[in-house]
């Protein structure tokens, strides 16, 4: 094996759902640096518009798809045509999400199922519409944006936590059923990540003081900081690449070190 051309992502075509922003088009950065071919999708026709508005503003050559990645039949006829606009797909990066951030005592099982269905019936649609072409082919990578809540529970993120522990063992039961025919199926656990979406929850108060969940996860976090998507692009390329063939039903944590940490003494 030779570095870095293990590591390279040249002549490879990587789908990342709902990368339009955030955490998926980081990776997609990532990938496109690395030399694979971007497609993406989003839920509607404006958000791949703002996706694909950012991918040229970046330089970034990108195919931009709506599909909602709950539907079946809408997933499987936009790996169809994927296949034959851009070609079959090599990588698959499960990225698309939801939180609903509601007292579980407060929360409808409809509030519930619609955080389930995102983050983890989706994902198993995706996968199962790839798969066949990927065994075709020869090979295959599959990574799933798990979470630290893959792990640990939280109050009011039930549905979330719930989710994302079910998408840790759909990873590993992806790899345990198709490890065989060269497909490795990882994941990526996040820990706290500085985007559009977390950005109230780290403005400095009236009195200049950090808001109370950012003194929370500055607390926890051994590095002391927040990560960045850039921190993704790394441990996202890895998995993508060659370099990861031997690397199957494992879950990465970017997370600072918060899973390694019980925390300060008071």
């Amino acid at each position: 094996m030779e570095f870095p051309k293990s590591f390279s992502l040249e002549g490879k075509i990587a789908l990342i759902t709902g990368a339009s922003y955030g955490i998926g088009f980081a990776i997609a950065t990532a990938f496109h640096q690395a030399g694979a071919t971007i497609v993406f999708n989003d839920i509607n026709q404006d958000l791949v518009n703002r996706g694909l508005a950012s991918y040229a503003e970046a330089g970034i050559p990108a195919h931009g798809y709506v599909c909602d990645v709950t539907n079946e039949d809408q997933v499987n006829e936009l790996v169809q045509k994927v296949e034959a606009e851009v070609g079959v797909i090599d990588i698959l990066v499960n990225n698309a999400g939801i939180i609903r951030r509601i007292p579980m005592c407060d929360m409808s099982a409809a509030e519930f199922r619609k955080v389930v269905d995102v983050d983890l019936n989706a994902p198993f649609i995706v996968s199962k519409a790839v798969i066949p072409s990927m065994i075709k082919k020869g090979h295959g990578k599959i990574i799933n944006i798990c979470s630290m809540m893959s792990e640990l529970g939280r109050e009011t993120v039930s549905a979330y936590a719930a989710a994302k522990g079910g998408l840790k063992m759909l990873t590993r039961n992806i790899c345990s059923e198709y490890g065989e025919f060269n497909i490795q199926c990882n994941g990526i656990g996040p820990g706290y990540i500085a985007t559009p979406q977390t950005a109230p929850l780290r403005e400095k108060q009236p009195d200049g003081s950090r808001h109370p969940f950012d003194q929370f996860i500055i607390a926890k976090t051994p590095a002391a900081r927040w990560g960045e998507t850039e921190d993704l692009m790394g441990p996202a390329v890895f998995l993508a690449s060659d370099a990861s063939n031997f690397v199957n039903g494992h879950i990465l944590y970017v997370d600072g070190g918060i899973l390694a940490y019980i925390g300060k003494q008071p």
